[in-house]
């Protein structure tokens, strides 16, 4: 194979993403990114740190798009809309792109500022609409990680067919992001206590 014009890593990072997608994020090789651009392995040393170099790259992109989404789902909303769109637009992304989904999960090295910087920016969305609410600065992060929680936690579940009893996972859903957002009243109400 003869290396091809116009490979760059944006390109080769895409095209993991949609691999990743198809066949699973621990199944992701050099091998088999190689194949998929019709390239040799060895070319792709030039755009990217070999394999973990590559997960990281999907991993920034992943955060980065799943953040877009967020704000995307968040635009024109407020408060309890706002949340909630951003929630169904968590769980539309972790099962629309789930190899890249889970290479958003990776944690990041120590010092690695990209990762660091774009997991910030979906903490900075969350306490946006956070702010709304009026909690204090505990009970704001407390509810960014809710917010994590009820969406990782949920996608993670049924992606991994633990859903199996006769009841509809999209009303499950619901009906958890109402009882969280219910409870973001409750705090706000109470001052936290």
């Amino acid at each position: 194979m003869v290396s091809r014009p116009g490979l760059t890593r944006t390109a080769i990072v895409e095209a993991a993403g949609k691999l990743a997608d198809e066949i699973g994020l621990e199944k992701l090789t050099l091998s088999g990114m190689a194949i998929r651009l019709g390239v040799r392995t060895p070319s792709l040393y030039n755009h990217i740190d070999g394999l973990d170099g590559l997960r990281r790259e999907l991993s920034v992109f992943g955060i980065r798009e799943l953040d877009r989404r967020l704000q995307r789902a968040a635009l024109g909303k407020a408060t309890d809309d706002a949340l909630a769109s951003m929630l169904h637009a968590y769980r539309a992304f972790a099962k629309e792109r789930p190899g890249v989904y889970a290479a958003t999960l990776r944690a990041p090295q120590p010092g690695d500022s990209q990762v660091q910087e774009a997991s910030q920016a979906i903490v900075d969305t969350v306490l946006t609409v956070l702010a709304a609410y009026a909690l204090s600065p505990e009970d704001a992060i407390h509810g960014v990680r809710g917010f994590r929680a009820l969406g990782h936690g949920f996608t993670s579940l049924e992606a991994s067919g633990a859903f199996g009893m006769a009841l509809d996972t999209d009303d499950s859903y619901q009906k958890l992001i109402t009882t969280f957002l219910r409870g973001l009243g409750a705090l706000e109400k109470t001052g936290g206590k």
